[in-house]
């Protein structure tokens, strides 16, 4: 089975967008995520952001985003429609969303999801949560979320790295993926470990706790049709990075070529 797999520029932090380009369509990837993107992006920055990522050879297809919900609701509305508005000039076809930490603004944040889901349909856009704590810590609060939205244009990432991070290993992303699988438009393909009680997902992919095996045949199974993007891997030094990205690829597209 071949699904689309991009990668994400966090492996290479420290790095320029374009060195991250660069580095990410050198290993073999067709996709860019974690495009820098944001509201009160300029229109030239906008137009040389997705210049940089098109000369790389790659789709700057997902990016970043985290509403203001310190702002009035009626002001992270309309600060997240422009967030939506420069993320589709840029041709960024999935909105990561990292929901809210604090439970007072769990009611505003489903009604501005609520209120923002049309915009990004009609933008082109698809806005995708993923666990990250909070009103998202659990695949529980993931299909609550989903069904307290409501709408097309918003669906679930799922990052099996970051359910076991979030939780420090009390919760497994491999459990209820059958439940959660019909409505997951995106995947991150995260891995972690825990040390000495902390958890870490600064690791490559298949060297830590995420079975993703399970995890990816699972979604599938469910009428997952990717895309897939890679978060993080091993390493500390740049080449030790690009083989550990390089060699990630082969290991998703292995996982599917089994299925």
């Amino acid at each position: 089975m071949e699904l689309t797999i991009g990668c994400t520029t966090r492996p290479f932090r420290g790095c320029s967008f374009a060195e991250s380009c660069k580095y990410i369509a050198e290993a073999g990837y067709t996709d860019v995520a974690f495009v820098p993107v944001k509201s009160d992006n300029t229109a030239e920055e906008l137009a040389q952001t997705r210049k940089t990522a098109i000369d790389a050879g790659l789709n700057p297809s997902m990016a970043l985003s985290r509403p203001k919900m310190d702002l009035r609701l009626d002001a992270a509305v309309d600060e997240f429609s422009k967030h939506i508005d420069n993320a589709a000039k840029i041709g960024v076809k999935w909105l990561v969303e990292l929901g809210v930490g604090d439970p007072k603004y769990y009611k505003d944040y489903y009604e501005l999801m609520r209120r923002c889901s049309p915009h990004a349909q009609q933008a082109g856009v698809n806005i995708s949560l993923k666990p990250h704590g909070g009103i998202s810590l659990t695949v529980q609060d993931l299909i609550d979320s989903f069904n307290k939205v409501s709408h097309p244009a918003f669906g679930i990432s799922y990052d099996p790295g970051n359910i076991i991070y979030y939780t420090v290993g009390k919760l497994r992303p491999e459990t209820d993926i059958d439940k959660i699988a019909p409505i997951v438009t995106t995947m991150i393909v995260k891995d972690c470990v825990i040390k000495d009680g902390k958890p870490d997902v600064m690791v490559t992919p298949g060297e830590g706790l995420v079975d993703f095996e399970k995890v990816i045949s699972g979604l599938i199974a469910g009428g997952f049709k990717g895309p897939l993007y890679v978060e993080c891997v091993g390493g500390t030094e740049i080449d030790e990075i690009r083989a550990n990205v390089k060699s990630t690829l082969k290991f998703v597209k292995d996982i599917l070529a089994g299925l």
